[in-house]
């Protein structure tokens, strides 16, 4: 084999992965086969390189076949829409018989992949390197002796090889920045407020689920401010709580390794309170979990990619983004999962990396801009979810102090809706709930009238108007009212009402 051509294999395998940003991919058990990856380069994202005397052109042709469908592999494997590679032949002569046809143009797989192949003999290295550089559209160039002695090969291919293997501790370091132990400490507490809840009155009982800090809007609204955070450590029965801690017994001590222990704290629970908000925003139903948490780890992920995508998709890239996917159809498609809190967990999660950025790696513009904006749209998102005077959240908050029994409160807040003209059926009807307890009942009938009106076949309305007719002692009223309730709904306390005034009349 030529000295000659042995050296230039080794030094355009320098080049590419030291001047052109390439990493090794593959490399053949004899050192002679290269595969080299910058998916930055869209003209070349991967770069086979091939020390092989060529003979024929037959054998020629099979080899860039067989290349072409590995390389179909690749861009599967880097999920692209489309691959293009450089497939480079180092060879002292060209094929001894025909073989232009098979290079001279690209070969395509499924019209995603194409494979422009070059061959480099003694005869035309400068000609071919300045095809190639035309490809990559950037300046490729070797200087090349007749000869070589077998220590400067030697030498040239342990520069390339120590550098491979530089690069290839600086991501393994990049991937073990630190031990997990956040991640488990997460993981039971979860476990063990579980516990707490099936012992003191079930993990499906929504009264001890908002009693022990769930998501519930209305106590939000009240002021009751850490159900952003203490929803990430409670789940709604066993199967919640199994997929949660399996997905963060797997993903949480990745993400503690990558960005270490005190960057996952934050993640984690930024991102649970990132998700937290986005349910209280928009979703009115009680919600727990520590989903949004565990999507604001795969934000973390997300921000790699974003980062340092070369290294992202040649390591968990594809996994990553699949699961994503797979976890928000499935939520889309299926009822009883708060999306919302995925979602927000996800954006507060990259946004809570990129705050942080890498262990020992700082990009301070980057840092501080998202750091702005995250505070801005924090801040931005809580005025507007503690301003929202939308009929739903006022009626679910004074809900809840009926319920309380401070109807005084309930009172204000549903009056100074329908002041605004805002207020819907159910509105009218809480508003005259709590008149009666108020004894208003003059201005509760009126309202109940209205309640009526926006919505006549609100059941409950014509029955309790039917009870402040009767207490007036005005059966006739009170009768009708209380057959129309029949007629919408045939509830058993309707039909007593009834009878009660028959027997009265």
């Amino acid at each position: 084999m030529s000295s000659r051509e042995d050296f230039l294999f080794w030094r355009l395998a320098q080049i590419f992965i030291l001047d052109k940003n390439y990493s090794l991919m593959q490399m053949s058990e004899h050192h002679n086969e290269l595969w080299l990856e910058n998916t930055m380069n869209k003209q070349a994202q991967v770069i086979r390189l091939l020390r092989y005397d060529l003979d024929w052109g037959n054998r020629l042709q099979r080899d860039i076949q067989h290349t072409a469908l590995q390389a179909e592999n690749v861009r599967k494997h880097l999920m692209k829409r489309e691959l293009n590679v450089v497939n480079i032949y180092v060879s002292e002569y060209k094929p001894v018989d025909d073989f232009e046809s098979y290079i001279e143009k690209p070969l395509q797989i499924n019209k995603k992949t194409n494979l422009h192949s070059f061959i480099i003999d003694q005869e035309n290295v400068d000609s071919v390197l300045t095809g190639i550089s035309t490809k990559l559209k950037s300046p490729l160039s070797v200087d090349l002796q007749d000869s070589y002695e077998e220590e400067e090969i030697a030498s040239l291919k342990s520069a390339v090889l120590t550098n491979v293997v530089a690069k290839s501790q600086q991501e393994q370091q990049f991937f073990q920045s630190g031990k997990p132990f956040f991640s488990y400490v997460f993981l039971a507490i979860q476990i063990a407020m579980f516990i707490v809840l099936e012992m003191t009155g079930g993990s499906t009982n929504s009264e001890n689920l908002i009693r022990f800090g769930a998501k519930f809007n209305p106590l939000i609204l009240d002021g009751e401010w850490w159900r952003f955070i203490t929803p990430i450590f409670l789940h709604i029965g066993i199967l919640h709580l199994l997929m949660n801690s399996l997905a963060l017994y797997y993903l949480g001590p990745t993400v503690e390794r990558i960005f270490g222990r005190m960057r996952f704290v934050w993640i984690y629970l930024f991102s649970g309170f990132s998700g937290s908000l986005a349910s209280f925003l928009f979703s009115s139903h009680l919600s727990a979990g520590a989903s949004g948490a565990i999507f604001g780890c795969f934000g973390a992920l997300l921000y790699i990619g974003a980062t340092n995508p070369k290294l992202f998709f040649r390591t968990m890239g594809k996994n990553v983004i699949v699961v994503i996917i797979i976890n928000l159809v499935f939520g889309f498609s299926v009822s009883g999962i708060d999306n919302f809190g995925h979602l927000g967990g996800l954006f507060g999660g990259f946004l809570a990396t990129a705050i942080v950025h890498f262990p020992k790696k700082h990009k301070w513009s980057i840092q501080i801009g998202s750091l702005v904006i995250t505070a801005l749209l924090t801040i931005g998102l809580l005025f507007l979810g503690f301003h929202n005077e939308s009929p739903e959240v006022i009626n679910s908050l004074a809900q809840q102090k009926i319920n309380d029994h401070k109807y005084e409160e309930a009172y204000d807040l549903l009056n100074q809706l329908v002041q605004k003209g805002k207020g819907d059926a159910v509105t009218y009807f809480q508003l005259s709930y709590a008149e009666i307890q108020l004894h208003r009942l003059a201005e509760a009938k009126q309202h109940l009238r209205e309640t009526i009106t926006k919505d006549p076949d609100f059941h409950q309305a014509y029955y309790n108007l039917a009870l402040l007719y009767l207490d007036e002692g005005n059966l006739t009223e009170a009768k009708k009212l209380v057959q129309k309730a029949i007629e919408l709904s045939n509830d058993q306390k309707y039909n007593e009402l009834l009878n009660k005034i028959n027997q009265e009349g």
